[in-house]
């Protein structure tokens, strides 16, 4: 078995170079057994065995000196000259003797018959493998990288004009380069390719990213290659680039203070030849996410559209890429095995979307199916707002997903960070949540409060706390829940937490209750859910209640899923860092800067909706406008849904619910909005009279494919039909 240090060395590879050098360094050995050979042997060894291959028809890389039409015109002194790259990335396993130009490899023990035989055949199966990659990349007729850079910057611009959804230049961006570049190039595993023309709407940057996910699977942190098209598509920019979004949570000053010193350390690590490693590249001249690439860009070559080189220098710049990309990965890799080598194994971090698929497992693991984009939704919900509302028919399984959720993040009732408060019918005031003073005195805390203070400990600021409020509505929400919902609207950042205006006021309370319950505020780290059922036992909310909560509703249940697990697999609860699910934004400032155009896109859209729901007096203001952005911002920072998805569940839960009536006007702002979901016109004149062809067509679960928001459709399809059937409808009628 071949010693560790060798077993790896050509992961990153250096086109062939290195498989080549390392079978000339033994093929010299077999012929000498000396250890030690000049450079000058083992560059006749390199020479010769391109010479060889080239004569003989089969396929290898092309020297790299333009003057050379050849192996055959290739120099001796060229030769040397190369190997200076394939040597210094085989530093770690090789000894180059610069006085006496001598060569060997470092541990004078690997020169044994069975390491040798074993590191030959290792470097002989990595040579063909490239080789048979090289070829299939030279044979593919149906694909011209050249061709497919130019056909982007030479259309964008014009279909920037065009609608976005199914444009084929999405198709090309998204699916046909990232598939072809993974037969193109000799990529492990590890590696994700994807491409971008927006969220929803045409990016003034498109882009397509190269990443290595052991140390990043997104673009919004860490390194990766990434092609960059200028906004005025005149050029694209090969470059080796940084994601800026986690960065710049604190501001540009200090994010580019962060990438510009990142960018110089990274220079230092690898040799980068044949790249600009300059501030000279140009995406925009406007400020936002152009200007924020330019800063993280840490090494770049420019291609000018009107100059696009062949597909073979085209690809050649990128296995050049690749190849410094892997030796930084190595060097960031081995740099975290030395950190963690002394301490106890960590656990894995997951990604956003690998925890909820674990939090989904264990649910599903304990008996419990939920709907597709469920989960995801409740957690944007949560991350946006730390107060959600759970609404539907009795049975459908609110309170268990509460409870299995937060137990899937290590929140249990045994472990205090999981409450169950059912809600009675008499409550009238906030003192049945936080408590109230005795005729002695004396402050009898009520269960919230109680939680309050556990959660408030400095030595649980790390833990998630989950408050379910079962059947919340038996009472009026607003008379025994307002002081929580005004407080909540005090959030405001105090360092790395966030902190609220007290609950509880320390004046009021006996001295010896001070240190207790004084002071108590909404924690960071709380999070409220509430259960209501949807029927005439029941209160309804008002706006205020509305406008600070995601509603989500379970209505649409499946009776015929049934549990569906492997009974030998184990699942567990893992506890989660309360960052998984704490709030990262506060103001709409906080995440203007970075995803300006997804603010704007989803701004034009609620103006829209605005001007229709100014009718019934039921349009939103400033603190939903900021809510369904933040929304937005999150699920296109994890990735966890489309965007018209995750747009047309804002819609249903937190624009519908304002709506209730019985006149013509609620009738014509539902068609309006029914509009707005199908993506396409409707006849609402011809509709006022009779709607039944909408509620028939678009109230069935299966629906047409042409539905934008086909969630939000098939609700306002059930209003409409409240109101024609019974004379008036509402978005809480089961």
């Amino acid at each position: 078995m071949l010693p560790e240090a060798l077993s790896n060395i050509f992961r990153a590879k250096q086109k062939s170079y290195k498989m080549v050098l390392i079978l000339s360094i033994i093929e010299f050995y077999e012929k000498t057994h000396s250890y030690r050979a000049l450079i000058d042997q083992i560059a006749q060894n390199f020479l010769a065995h391109y010479q060889k291959e080239s004569e003989a028809g089969n396929t290898v890389d092309t020297p790299p000196e333009q003057k050379a039409s050849g192996w055959n015109d290739f120099t001796l002194s060229q030769t040397k000259g190369l190997l200076k790259t394939p040597i210094e990335a085989l530093s770690a396993v090789l000894n180059f003797d610069q006085a006496n130009q001598t060569l060997t490899l470092a541990n004078p023990e690997w020169f044994n018959e069975e390491t040798l035989k074993e590191l030959k055949e290792y470097a002989m199966e990595e040579l063909n493998n490239y080789n048979k990659k090289l070829e299939l990349s030279r044979n593919l007729p149906s694909f011209s990288l050249q061709a497919a850079l130019s056909q982007v910057m030479n259309t964008y611009l014009q279909a920037k004009t065009e609608p976005f959804a199914q444009h084929p230049l999405g198709t090309l961006v998204r699916n046909t380069i990232p598939n072809q570049l993974v037969d193109l190039l000799s990529l492990d595993e590890h590696y994700k390719i994807q491409g971008s023309i927006g969220q929803g709407n045409w990016a003034s940057i498109p882009w397509i990213v190269l990443m290595d996910k052991r140390i990043t699977q997104t673009t919004q942190k860490g390194e990766y290659i990434v092609y960059l098209f200028s906004d005025d598509m005149q050029s694209v920019y090969l470059t080796l680039a940084q994601g800026v979004t986690e960065p710049l949570k604190e501001g540009r000053t200090k994010g580019y203070e962060y990438l510009k010193k990142k960018t110089e350390e990274i220079r230092s690590l690898i040799p980068l030849e044949g790249l600009h490693k300059d501030e000279n590249i140009f995406l925009t001249d406007r400020s936002g996410l152009g200007r924020d690439y330019q800063v993280s860009t840490v090494a770049y070559i420019k291609y000018e559209r009107d100059a696009l080189p062949e597909d073979d220098e085209l690809i050649q710049d990128l296995q050049n890429l690749v190849s410094n990309y892997n030796q930084y990965v190595d060097i960031v890799l081995h740099s975290r095995e030395e950190l963690t080598s002394d301490k106890e194994p960590n656990p894995v971090t997951l990604t956003v979307k690998e925890q909820l698929e674990q939090a989904k497992r264990y649910i599903h693991h304990k008996g419990f199916l939920y709907p597709d984009g469920l989960m995801e939704n409740f957690y944007l919900s949560l991350k946006s707002k730390p107060f959600v509302i759970l609404a539907g028919v009795s049975g459908t399984g609110k309170t268990k997903l509460v409870k299995l959720f937060a137990e899937a993040l290590g929140a249990t009732m045994d472990n205090g960070q999981f409450t169950l408060i059912p809600v009675r019918p008499d409550w009238s005031d906030p003192s049945d949540l936080l408590g109230y003073k005795d005729l002695a005195g004396v402050f009898r805390p009520g269960r919230l409060t109680e939680v309050l203070v556990e959660a408030l400990k400095p030595e649980n600021k790390d833990k998630p706390y989950f408050i379910c409020l079962d059947e919340m509505n038996l009472a009026r929400v607003e008379y025994y829940f307002s002081d929580i919902l005004s407080v909540m609207e005090t959030q405001e950042w105090n360092g790395d937490r966030i902190i609220t205006s007290p609950l509880i006021g320390s004046e009021s309370l006996r001295e010896e209750d001070r240190p207790l319950y004084g002071g108590v505020s909404l924690p960071d780290n709380v999070y409220v859910i509430g259960t209501v059922n949807m029927d005439e036992t029941t209160h309804p909310f008002s706006k205020k209640v509305l406008d600070r909560a995601n509603t989500i509703e379970f209505n649409y249940i499946n009776l015929q899923q049934y549990p569906d697990y492997d009974e030998e697999e184990v699942f567990s609860s893992s506890g989660a860092n309360n960052l998984f699910l704490r709030s990262d934004y506060l103001q709409l400032s906080d995440v203007y800067s970075t995803y300006q155009e997804l603010v704007h896109s989803t701004t034009e859209k609620l103006v829209r909706i605005n001007d229709i729901l100014e009718e019934i007096h039921s349009h939103v203001g400033f603190r939903i406008r900021d809510s369904i952005c933040f929304y937005m911002v999150y699920n296109q920072r994890f990735d966890l849904m489309p965007h018209d998805k995750a747009f047309d569940g804002q819609l249903l839960q937190k624009i519908l619910p304002r709506i209730q009536g019985s006149s013509l006007s609620v009738k014509r702002v539902l068609l309006q909005l029914m509009q707005e979901a199908l993506g396409k016109s409707i006849p609402i004149k011809d509709l006022l009279d009779d709607a039944s062809e909408l509620y028939g067509k678009y109230g069935r679960k299966q629906q047409d494919v042409d539905v934008k928001y086909p969630q939000s459709a098939r609700k306002i399809a059930f209003m409409l039909r409240r109101l024609e059937e019974d004379g008036f409808t509402s978005y809480w009628l089961s």
